[in-house]
């Protein structure tokens, strides 16, 4: 089941955000979430974060938020999914993908934009298989744990698919 994010959910949220951002290279920052500032998160992107459960069981989040500052990129926005080990490859991140496509097609959102680390293979081919094409790899501009990280950039138009 595919539902919105509450306040409730931050402590499931903020263990599976600060794994990925620990323990693999999927992410160039180093600084963890609090249970707070998702919680914050959930208030303040009401319409657009969201959780799945299996058997009432926490099993991954997506969210969106604007690409980048100004007007110009209003119509624009970036996504963030995660799924818990158990989850992967049971369909639940397109589900959830689906969801936040859907709602911010809802909200005006033209193009949806995925940032992802050159080394996150199978975030890739998810992302293609999902209809994201590349539109750019920008070599070396990020850093983690002494190595320099490639930003691959895939974007999905929203309004072609509506």
């Amino acid at each position: 089941m595919i539902r919105p994010a509450v306040p409730d959910d931050a402590p499931d949220i903020a263990r599976l955000w600060n794994h990925m951002i620990r323990e693999t290279l999927s992410t160039f920052t180093t600084q963890e979430k609090s249970v707070e500032e998702i919680t914050d998160m959930c208030h303040a992107r009401q319409d657009a974060f969201f959780v799945a459960e299996t058997d009432r069981s926490f099993a991954g989040f997506a969210t969106f938020a604007p690409f980048r500052s100004g007007p110009g990129y209003a119509a624009t926005a970036e996504h963030t999914i995660l799924v818990t080990p158990e989850a992967e490859g049971t369909g639940t991140a397109a589900r959830l993908l689906a969801s936040a496509e859907t709602a911010a097609g809802r909200q005006g959102i033209h193009v949806m934009v995925a940032g992802i680390s050159g080394t996150n293979l199978r975030a890739i081919a998810f992302h293609a298989r999902e209809g994201y094409a590349e539109v750019a790899r920008m070599p070396e501009v990020g850093r983690k744990n002494g190595e320099w990280l490639d930003l691959v950039l895939m974007q999905k138009n929203l309004s072609a698919s509506r």
